[in-house]
C-alpha cells in the first residue's frame, strides 16, 4: 500500500513514522526546504539553530517520552525547575507556591480561595463534554467570582483571542489548567519543564531516518498543488512535474489549506470544512546576550501590552546549547482579519520594543543580538460552543483520502505530546480504513 503524506511538519512526520513502522510505504511531500513546520528550526544570522516558535516538554508527557525512548533519543531530553510570573499593574509577581499566591495584590482572601477552587475544579472534571455548552466567561465567573475574572482571566482571554472570546467554551481554559497542573511534580509541587537538545527537529530527524530506513521517501521543497480525485476516490497528488499516483493520500495541513488542495471534492464537504477557522500568530523572537526575567512564562494581565506573554525558553534550556544566546518569545495571537498581522516587521519591532521598555525600565537595547519576527495565519484551531460535531474526521467522504490535523486534537492542547499521540492514533485509523476492502473481499 503506497501512501502519500502531504506535509512534513511534526504531524506529517509522526504519521509517516507510525505508518512506515506498520509496513506501509510512505512518501512525504513538504513545500518548504526544511522539515518541522511550526515545530521546525530557525537558523539565526550567526548560524545557530533554534526553535522558530516556543515549545516545552513536561515531565508528565508520557507519550512523547515513550516515543523518544523508542527512537533512542531519550538521553537528549533535559528537564529543569522553572518559574511562572504575572505582570500586573507595572510590576512582576512570582506565582510558584502558595505563599506567593496568597500575596498576589489584586485578589482578596476570598478571591484567592476561589481561584484555588477553580484550579481544583478543573482537575476534577471527568467528562469534558459537560463544559462544551458553557462559555469560558460563565464558568470562570461561576467558580472564581467577578473580581478574579476581571483582574486575572478576562485580560488574559482578551489577549489570547485578540479581543473576542464570547463563543469560546469552558473546555479551552479547562485543558490549560490541567496542563499547567501537570508541570508540577512530586510532593514539593515544584514547576518543571524541559526540551530535547537541538529542539523538536531532533525528534523529527530521528523519525525521518526510521521512515527512510523502512523504504519511505521524503521530498523537501516539493509543494503539492492538488490532491487528485477520480470517481470519489483519491488517486494521487499533482506536483509541479505532473501527477504522481498513490493508493491513498493523507493531508496533515490546517483545514483551510486542505480545503484548497481538494477542488474536486463535493461542495457539501467544502462547505463543512469552511466552518473551521484558526487563530494566527505574530511571534517575534528576541535574542539577547543576557537573561530578561528568569521566568519561563510571564503572563500579562495588562491589555495595553500588545503581546500575550513573555516566554523565556532559556529558563529551562541551557544557553550554551543555543550558542550562548538567551531566547525570549513575545507572541501575539491574532483573530481572523486582524490588522496587527498586516503590520510590517519594522512596525512590530517598534511596538514591541516600546512596550518592553515600559515593562522593564532597566532594559538595555545593547542586550539585543537579534529581533526576528515570525508569522503564521493558521496556528490554533477555533472551536466554538457546542461545535464538536464540526471537527472534521480523519476519514473523509473521499475514499482513500485522510485528514490528520491539529483541529482534531480537542479538547487537549496542541503540543508535542498530543501531536505524537494523535499521529499514532490516526495511523491506526488509516490502517483500518485501508484494510477494510481486503477484509470484505476475503
Amino acid at each position: 500500500m503506497k501512501t502519500a503524506i502531504v506535509g512534513g511538519g511534526i504531524m506529517g512526520i509522526t504519521l509517516a513514522y507510525y505508518l512506515a513502522r506498520a509496513g506501509v510505504t510512505v512518501e512525504v511531500f513538504e513545500a518548504s526546504a526544511t522539515l518541522g513546520g511550526l515545530a521546525g528550526p530557525l537558523t539565526l544570522p550567526d548560524g545557530v539553530e533554534v526553535d522558530r516558535f516556543y515549545h516545552a516538554i513536561l515531565p508528565s508527557d508520557a507519550y512523547l517520552n515513550t516515543l523518544c525512548t523508542e527512537l533512542g533519543i531519550a538521553d537528549q531530553m533535559r528537564f529543569k525547575e522553572t518559574r511562572t510570573g504575572f505582570y500586573y499593574n507595572h510590576a512582576i509577581y512570582s506565582m510558584n507556591n502558595i505563599v506567593e499566591f496568597l500575596k498576589f495584590p489584586p485578589l482578596g482572601w476570598i478571591d484567592r480561595l476561589r481561584l484555588g477552587i477553580t484550579v481544583l475544579a478543573a482537575q476534577r472534571v471527568r467528562d469534558w463534554q459537560e463544559l462544551e455548552g458553557v462559555s469560558v466567561e460563565e464558568w470562570l465567573i461561576r467558580l472564581g467570582g467577578k473580581n478574579t475574572y476581571q483582574n486575572i482571566w478576562r485580560p488574559m482571554l482578551a489577549a489570547k483571542f485578540d479581543g473576542d472570546f464570547r463563543n469560546v467554551p469552558a473546555t479551552w481554559i479547562w485543558s490549560r489548567l490541567v496542563r499547567v497542573k501537570s508541570t508540577r511534580q512530586g510532593a514539593s509541587q515544584k514547576e518543571g519543564a524541559g526540551h530535547i537538545i537541538g529542539g523538536y527537529i531532533t525528534l523529527i530527524k530521528a523519525m525521518a531516518e526510521r521512515i527512510e530506513a523502512a523504504g519511505g521517501r521524503i521530498h523537501l521543497s516539493t509543494p503539492v498543488q492538488e490532491v487528485c480525485i477520480e470517481g470519489g476516490r483519491a488517486t494521487g497528488v499533482r506536483l509541479a512535474d505532473g501527477v504522481h499516483t498513490f493508493d491513498a493520500v493523507a493531508v496533515t495541513s490546517q483545514v483551510p489549506i486542505f480545503k484548497r488542495l481538494i477542488p474536486d471534492a463535493a461542495p457539501e464537504y467544502h462547505e463543512f470544512l469552511s466552518k473551521t477557522d484558526y487563530l494566527g500568530i505574530v511571534c517575534p523572537l528576541l535574542v539577547l546576550d543576557r537573561p530578561l526575567t528568569g521566568y519561563w512564562t510571564l503572563n500579562i494581565t495588562d491589555e495595553r501590552i500588545p503581546f500575550t506573554g513573555v516566554i523565556e525558553t532559556t529558563s529551562y534550556i541551557d544557553p550554551l546549547l543555543v550558542g550562548g544566546h538567551h531566547l525570549v518569545y513575545l507572541p501575539k495571537y491574532t483573530a481572523p482579519g486582524s490588522t496587527l498581522s498586516a503590520k510590517s516587521d519594522a512596525e512590530i519591532r517598534s511596538m514591541w520594543m516600546e512596550n518592553l521598555h515600559a515593562m522593564f525600565p532597566e532594559f538595555d537595547d545593547a542586550a539585543v543580538r537579534y529581533f526576528l519576527v515570525h508569522r503564521e495565519r493558521y496556528v490554533e484551531p477555533l472551536h466554538g460552543l457546542n461545535s464538536v460535531h464540526l471537527i472534521p474526521a480523519v476519514e473523509t467522504p473521499v475514499r482513500s483520502l485522510f485528514l490528520v490535523t491539529t483541529a482534531q486534537i480537542y479538547p487537549a492542547l496542541t503540543n508535542g505530546e498530543s501531536v505524537s499521540r494523535h499521529g499514532h492514533d490516526a495511523a491506526a485509523s488509516i490502517q483500518r480504513a485501508l484494510a477494510m476492502p481486503v477484509a470484505m473481499a476475503a
